[in-house]
């Protein structure tokens, strides 16, 4: 991956991604594998949790085209190495946590189902 073509954005905003979207089959194995190591890295890097999550709904039967998406936000990981969270040692270390969770109904003054939620950390 160090030769790779970056990519500038984690997903394709034109790309919907389907369970059985026509492509053939990949590797099973082969892409929890990837999908794992990718879970793993969004403890140093929170902007990659939402492309995770999107890809990790197709574990089970994984597609060429569902790889491409996770073979994807790999190469946006590799294009901002200078991108993350350093976690050290401090002796007064302070961690203040704010959620906010609501209704897109109660915002939007719509009968929609989705929730809007937010998370502001403060090290």
């Amino acid at each position: 991956m160090m030769n790779c073509e970056v990519a500038t954005t984690p997903m394709n905003i034109n790309e919907k991604l389907h369970r059985a979207d026509g492509t053939e089959k990949a590797s099973p194995k082969l892409f929890r594998s990837l999908v794992g190591s990718l879970n793993y890295l969004t403890h140093i890097r929170p902007n990659i949790a939402f492309f995770v999550s999107v890809v990790s709904k197709f574990l089970q039967s994984p597609t060429k085209q569902h790889f491409g998406a996770a073979k994807r936000v790999l190469r946006y990981v590799a294009g901002t190495t200078n991108f993350g969270i350093w976690y050290s040692k401090a002796p007064n270390f302070r961690l203040v946590v704010f959620t906010v969770i609501m209704q897109a109904a109660w915002m939007t003054g719509k009968a929609l189902p989705e929730v809007v939620s937010a998370l502001v950390l403060e090290l």
